[in-house]
């Protein structure tokens, strides 16, 4: 693996390391759908859309969809739009 590419796969990795402390936060929420809108809306607020665009990147190519805990990927399959606007 060259260094560009060990250098992308260790930032995948810090995002899906962050995605999942935000979605452990907000899996504690009583609504569990209003804990699936508070990770998007986290996500869209706080996350520069180039870390939204890498995470997308490495959920489509099925890198990290079995690293990602279950709020996560059901926040970003139902906000994907959202998610991804504002992302070139």
């Amino acid at each position: 693996m060259n260094k560009e590419a060990l250098t992308q796969a260790n930032n995948v990795d810090k995002l899906v390391r962050m995605a999942n402390q935000i979605g452990t936060f907000f899996a504690s929420m009583p609504d569990h759908e209003e804990g699936v809108d508070g990770v998007a809306n986290h996500l869209k607020k706080f996350w520069e859309p180039r870390m939204r665009k890498a995470l997308f990147a490495a959920l489509d190519t099925g890198q990290v969809s079995d690293q990602l805990n279950e709020i996560v990927l059901k926040a970003t399959t139902k906000h994907r739009q959202l998610l991804l606007d504002g992302c070139h």
